[in-house]
């Protein structure tokens, strides 16, 4: 397997569960199998769960999300009672902006309620009294229980350190060329050439490496190409005076920007707005510490502790994730955009399914 950000992970956490073999290959891991590059890809996501307030009701991308919230909460017991952590915040809070935004809601929580879902509507009255305040232009809210954020961090450490505790084999080389083998070598279908100079075989090889992942394939004849995007993070420090974020009933989204309440009356604000590697970037976290120009006082007075960014897998041309078995033994899992914590249970779940069948 080539990839250790979080869907690599999983899936490299589900085989082994499952009984597989796995070795997982990744520069960013130190030389304890520990993710070594802490503010980069996954690690640089908030690790927003959102499946129930999903706009659509059918199709592929609703079935992988249905099954991720599912698979997520499985993860959480089986880990837990092995002594491992998988941090979970419950609830996500949807703002309206417009009266539009609001008819959009009161359609979803009639159409989830008749699948057996549970969404509650936000008046405007409920949301004023919310401390600290959310934004005054808010009309309204559509509240869900049932999704919620993973701390990405942990999450992947957890899912590391159980593999490894389980047989899970990690090396934190490149790998630089990927080589068919002949069908009588008697060493698998695949060849990895690493940069270290030496070499993997392996039957089943599963391309999880997000940006990297066209370059390994395009030689072999595969063209996936992604786009990066540029997402940008603030951890903020409350004001002296102000309510801790702890007591809203989940995470926060607003126009496109998340707020994810942290322990120590802290604030994580984020999103994946900006295409490129840097274009617009110091604008786009100008927009993002002021909300759009909509952040109430408070957040106007928080103390910015931390600040970093990361690029996504935007797949061009074609839906987000690409989940593709290529030819034989050749999986493609990647371009999970902004999903990738949220996608990476299912896309696991894919990969197993299609080795197992």
């Amino acid at each position: 397997m080539i990839g250790a950000g979080v869907v690599g992970l999983s899936v490299a956490w589900l085989l082994q569960r499952q009984g597989h073999r796995v070795e997982l290959l990744d520069p960013g891991l130190d030389s304890d199998g520990a993710v070594a590059t802490p503010r980069s890809g996954s690690a640089a996501a908030l690790g927003l769960v959102m499946a129930q307030v999903y706009r659509r009701s059918s199709g592929r991308g609703w079935r992988l999300r249905q099954q991720s919230v599912a698979l997520w909460q499985a993860w959480r017991q089986e880990l837990g009672s092995r002594g491992r952590t998988l941090p979970w915040r419950a609830g996500l809070l949807q703002l309206a902006r417009s009266p539009e935004e609001q008819a959009a809601q009161a359609r979803l929580v009639e159409e989830r309620q008749r699948r057996g879902l549970t969404l509650e509507l936000f008046s405007r009255e409920q949301l004023a009294r919310l401390q600290p305040a959310v934004p005054t232009a808010a009309l309204g809210g559509l509240l869900s229980p049932a999704d919620g954020q993973i701390d990405p961090l942990p999450a992947m450490a957890a899912l590391l350190a159980d593999g490894r505790d389980h047989g899970l084999c990690t090396r934190a080389e490149s790998v630089e060329q990927l080589e068919r083998q002949a069908a009588n070598s008697g060493a698998g279908r695949w060849r990895l050439r690493l940069a270290g100079g030496s070499t993997v075989d392996c039957e089943w090889l599963v391309v999880c490496a997000g940006l990297a992942s066209p370059g390994l394939l395009a030689p072999l004849g595969h063209h996936w190409p992604q786009t990066p995007v540029l997402g940008q993070a603030l951890e903020l420090e409350m004001p002296a005076d102000a309510a801790d974020p702890g007591d809203w009933p989940g995470s926060l989204s607003w126009d496109g920007i998340n707020l994810v309440p942290r322990p120590g009356r802290r604030l994580w604000l984020g999103a994946t707005l900006e295409p490129g590697v840097s274009s617009g970037a110091a604008e786009a976290l100008h927009q993002l510490r002021t909300l759009n120009g909509a952040a109430p006082d408070w957040l106007r007075r928080a103390r910015v502790v931390d600040h970093w960014q990361g690029l996504r897998a935007r797949p061009e041309g074609r839906p987000a994730p690409l989940l593709e078995q290529l030819e034989p033994g050749l999986l493609l899992v990647s371009g999970h955009y902004r999903n990738g914590v949220l996608l990476a249970p299912a896309s696991a779940a894919w990969v197993a399914g299609q080795i197992t069948s």
